[in-house]
């Protein structure tokens, strides 16, 4: 199976400009019905009643591996396309009832009596979609990327933090970091097996992604999101962002500047970009050089990040092996099939952390800097100059798609 294919998804209300409504979710959070056994802890094989936001590709991919976890019970679904609800209720047993469609089909959802949320819509909606799942204490497994933008990033950092602080469990989905192997290496990285660390490079060549560009209409776009630069991010940050976390993850810095350059060379003029080359620097002038490229016809797939010390070299693959080589050297292993054994671990530990309430929610912050990187990298592109990580921040340019039209 190819990784990473766009799906439909819901989205927020039309009517309000992005995380605008968050000053009504009070009453969604009185609305919210817990059940308590789930907030104090609970047997280790009590089910935890699910709702699913986004129904498209992989929302209903997703639906069917927390079906088989035997864990959860799905018992509400939410995208704008009655289609899609249908489709994935149809398949869960989920009553119609509790099948929400349109922009605010999501809220609807969350007023609902379940434990927590998964979602799975297109990126520019998930930072209101988490606030709003934390302030209605419901838990959240979240697919990545987090967000489009820098605001967005922040607002989710916000809700991992108020999530911890009101005991929900808020997990993002990458699932480099459930793997046995990425873990004992960057555990060894972060023991020093590697000493100083020197230089390193991350790409992401992929046959996938198509050459398409946006649709005419705002529902065919909610449909074909990806070429959506408000709805996806491009794919630097949509799908690229894999290398750029386990870069990150293995330096554990935030980049201090970054240049690149990329464009449209395969893709229509107003779509999203089909390559990047971006030279990141990180503290200890350590360099990053990253590339990635979409829809070259034979070329090998691969998610890879390797960095380079003074005692060795850890090398990464998504799609290949993970070991380290030098003066303390780590075999590793194959990665296997990790686009599906990734997320089954993320569900496990889901599931796991609910019921035992364990609320630090590690995966947020790697999650907002890696997001971060991977903007840093678009803006750099898009600006064709050198743009520092101060400067992102104290521009937080915003994305906003145009929702006009569009059913609430």
């Amino acid at each position: 199976m190819k990784p990473f294919l766009p799906q439909s998804g819901s989205a927020a209300d039309a009517a309000l400009p992005r995380r605008a409504f968050l000053a009504g979710t009070a009453s969604i959070a009185a609305a919210a019905l817990v059940r308590p056994s789930l907030v104090f802890g609970a047997d280790a094989a009590a089910k935890v009643d699910l709702g699913l936001i986004g129904c498209g590709g992989r929302g209903s991919w997703i639906a069917r591996l927390f079906a088989a976890s035997g864990l959860y019970r799905l018992v509400a679904c939410a995208d704008y396309f009655q289609d899609r609800v249908d489709e994935v209720g149809n398949a869960h047993g989920i009553e119609a009832a509790r099948r929400y469609t349109g922009l605010a089909g999501y809220r609807r959802l969350l007023e609902s009596k379940l434990d927590a949320v998964v979602i799975e819509t297109p990126p520019y909606f998930h930072p209101e979609q988490a606030a709003a799942a934390v302030e209605a204490d419901k838990h959240v497994y979240i697919a990545k990327p987090i967000a489009v933008d820098v605001p967005g990033c922040l607002a989710i950092a916000e809700a991992g933090r108020k999530a911890t602080e009101k005991k929900r469990v808020f997990l993002v989905d990458f699932q480099t970091r459930a793997n046995e192997h990425y873990r004992e290496a960057l555990r060894r990285v972060r023991k020093g097996d590697l000493g100083d660390l020197i230089l390193a490079e991350a790409h992401y060549p992929w046959t996938g992604g198509g050459r398409g560009g946006p649709p005419a209409t705002a529902e065919a776009q909610l449909r074909h999101w990806y070429y959506v630069l408000a709805l996806s991010g491009d794919f630097i940050v949509e799908q690229s962002i894999h290398s750029l976390d386990v870069a990150t993850w293995i330096l554990n810095a935030d980049p201090l500047r970054a240049v690149g350059m990329g464009g449209q060379k395969l893709r229509p003029p107003g779509s999203i970009y089909d390559h990047f080359a971006v030279n990141y620097t990180f503290p200890g002038n350590v360099p990053l050089a990253f590339t990635c490229i979409q829809a070259v016809p034979e070329v090998k797939d691969e998610i890879r990040a390797r960095v380079f010390g003074s005692e060795g070299v850890i090398d990464t693959d998504y799609f290949g092996n993970v070991f380290i080589r030098g003066n303390e050297p780590y075999k590793g292993g194959s990665t296997g099939n990790l686009y599906t054994t990734g997320t089954e671990v993320n569900i496990r530990e889901f599931h796991q952390a609910v019921i035992e309430g364990h609320c630090d929610n590690p995966t947020v912050a790697p999650s907002v800097r890696s997001n971060l990187t991977a903007i840093l990298g678009r803006e750099a592109a898009y600006q064709r100059r050198e743009l520092t990580w101060d400067e992102l921040l104290r521009q937080s340019r915003q994305l906003e798609p145009d929702l006009r039209g569009l059913k609430a």
